[in-house]
């Protein structure tokens, strides 16, 4: 008696298909987004790992490859020149981004104030250099820092000696640094005042009518709402300063960064004259495994430091 209402059911059952209207439109839109998926994994991802196995191998990008094991990270550990590097890199980086930080936290408060008239102007000349090429910017501040440039044509204002910014292991890294600072101060500044604008008005009128001031509005009000703000800047600008290059090789030139001159050289320098210079690969390679773990240890203490400003360790935060 049932088998024909059976029959009847299965052939009225349509058969569901794998291609659904949802799928379809997300495969659609998997591949108009794959491109970018394509050549980062060809141009980013592959040449992560490619360094990480080209640190174990001795090559000249010419013969074939040798493996010699943990040698290429040896030799770099044990070079000087390498740990040079490494502390004009940390040099250089505090001496261009701690200062840079302050004065943009309080250029940005200064511009987030109803005093000031002509805000946009101020804001556009201060973002001006990030927009600037560092090429244009480094041959300007050669000039600037020369033998007879300004810099100590202002020097010589206060009877002292000219500087020799472009061997003087500290005038070297006084001129990188001010180049550093001159460059991303707009940058951050604007971070900054993105930030200060994003906090709603009505804490600051409450503490207004509690009698607060404005030191202590923005010591309890403003900073501790900017944090995110401060720990983007503070990691970007820890990032930024190991990856140092296009300042000292532009400032200095090929002599200036070689083996026989080290007031200049970055780790990222090294890294370079390893490869294209001395055609070690290998080491070039080692180099650059050594700095991503740099890189990954400042940033996380970098972070830490800055999470627990403002008592967040407190909160359980």
């Amino acid at each position: 008696m049932n088998q024909p209402n059976v029959a009847i059911r299965s052939r009225n059952k349509t058969p569901r298909t794998y291609w659904t209207e949802k799928r379809r439109s997300n495969g659609i839109a998997y591949l108009f987004i794959s491109p970018f998926f394509l050549l980062f994994a060809i141009f980013g991802i592959y040449p992560i790992f490619f360094t990480f196995y080209l640190s174990f191998f001795k090559w000249d990008a010419l013969g074939p490859m040798q493996y010699v094991g943990v040698q290429n990270y040896q030799f770099v550990l044990e070079d000087s020149a390498f740990w040079t590097s490494f502390a004009n890199t940390l040099i250089m980086g505090l001496m261009g981004t701690v200062p840079q930080l302050i004065v943009a936290l309080l250029l940005a408060v200064v511009l987030n104030s109803s005093m000031i008239r002509f805000k946009q102007g101020f804001r556009i000349l201060y973002f001006l250099p990030n927009i600037t090429s560092i090429v244009a910017v480094t041959l300007v501040f050669s000039s600037f820092f020369g033998s007879e440039g300004i810099a100590n044509w202002m020097v010589g204002l206060f009877g002292l000696d000219p500087v020799p910014w472009n061997t003087g292991w500290w005038g070297v890294k006084i001129a990188i640094s001010l180049m550093i600072f001159w460059r991303w101060l707009g940058y951050n500044t604007v971070i900054y005042l993105a930030g200060m604008q994003s906090i709603p008005a009505d804490l600051y009128e409450a503490a207004l009518i509690d009698g607060a001031n404005r030191r202590q509005q923005l010591l309890h009000i403003t900073l501790p709402l900017l944090k995110p703000f401060v720990i983007f800047t503070v990691l970007m600008s820890t990032i930024g300063s190991l990856q140092l290059f296009t300042e000292p090789f532009v400032f200095l030139g090929q002599s200036g960064t070689g083996s026989t001159r080290l007031e200049g050289i970055t780790m990222v320098i090294y890294l370079y004259s390893e490869a294209f210079r001395n055609s070690f690969f290998g080491t070039a390679a080692a180099s650059a495994v050594i700095l991503f773990i740099f890189t990954i240890l400042f940033s996380i203490g970098n972070y830490i430091f800055s999470n627990r400003l403002g008592g967040e360790e407190e909160s359980g935060i």
